[in-house]
């Protein structure tokens, strides 16, 4: 039991047919074949990146790392900022 059984295939053969028309389904199952070959190549290509991404990549020479700053040059003091109260509107509103 849950299988399906023969006759069961067959009534979904006879609604989809009915539903879809004869015309429309070598249609829409070339369409279905094109996507598959586009999905297939598309796996395909993904898993080659793969591949080609696990192999070690050639080591570049050591760099030496950037000369560190004294901590009085790292740190910076912000100026707190007043606001300005001569600020115009863009936009005058009109009475």
């Amino acid at each position: 039991m849950g299988a399906l059984q023969p006759w069961h295939w067959i009534v979904l053969i006879i609604v989809v047919v009915l539903l879809f028309g004869s015309k429309k389904l070598p249609e829409a199952a070339r369409g279905l074949g094109r996507s598959m070959r586009i999905f297939k190549s598309e796996v395909q290509e993904m898993q080659n990146d793969g591949k080609k991404g696990d192999a070690p990549a050639p080591q570049a020479p050591a760099q030496q790392p950037p000369a560190q700053l004294p901590p009085s040059a790292a740190q910076v003091d912000p100026s707190p900022v007043a606001p300005s109260s001569d600020v115009r509107d863009e936009h005058p509103r009109s009475a």
